[in-house]
């Protein structure tokens, strides 16, 4: 794939960067060799190759998920101005 100098000026006001006349020329080389790199990667053969996480062979970390904090919903409500069944009230903003 090769980029042109109008896809360059449509990527830059896309990404909302100005781009003078004379850098286009710099930016389109730029792509071009972006995207060769790319495509390159796709020539790698990857059979059998499993995803890694880390480029150091590692374990994640787990733990249990347990609850160890809560059930105290009334004493946070407590000081609200208005407060329904453990639940913050406010004012209706949306008709």
């Amino acid at each position: 794939m090769s980029v042109d100098a109008a896809t360059v000026k449509r990527i830059g006001r896309l990404a909302r960067i100005r781009i003078e006349e004379e850098e286009v020329a710099g930016y389109q080389a730029e792509l071009n060799a972006i995207l060769g790199f790319v495509e390159q990667l796709g020539e790698v053969n990857v059979d059998g190759v499993e995803p890694m996480t880390s480029v150091t062979p590692m374990q994640l970390r787990r733990r249990d998920d347990v609850v160890t904090d809560g059930d105290y919903a009334e004493a946070i409500v407590k000081n609200a101005p208005l407060a329904e069944d453990n639940f913050f009230m406010v004012p209706k903003v949306v008709e």
